[in-house]
């Protein structure tokens, strides 16, 4: 099992899919046990109970969820930056989900 898991949140969990594999190649060159995974907005209340993440992360796209979900777990909830998630900067958002991690 690993170290931390990091969930992903976006509309339909489609475009985030290519920023878990981008932020799991970051995660393995920098030696980084970190299991990263994304789905739907939809199926979001499933997978925090099915896979209990370190934290969770919203595609900008579902940004207005961010109240909603900060109320309802225990976990650190935070909105990816547009420009890095346009990007597909996987580098760039793993260390800010190891960033808020570190601050919990």
């Amino acid at each position: 099992m690993a170290e931390k898991t990091i969930m992903l949140v976006c509309s339909a969990g489609m475009s985030t899919s290519l920023l878990v594999s981008k932020m799991q190649k970051a995660a393995e060159a920098d030696g980084v046990d970190v299991e990263i995974f994304a789905t739907a907005a939809s199926d979001a209340d499933g997978k925090i109970l099915e896979k209990d993440p370190d934290i969770l992360m919203l595609g900008p796209q579902v940004r207005y969820m961010l109240s909603d979900f900060q109320k309802r777990v225990d976990i650190p909830v935070e909105v990816i930056n547009m420009q890095d998630y346009g990007m597909m900067n996987g580098e760039k958002v793993l260390r800010e989900a190891q960033a808020a991690l570190a601050k919990k």
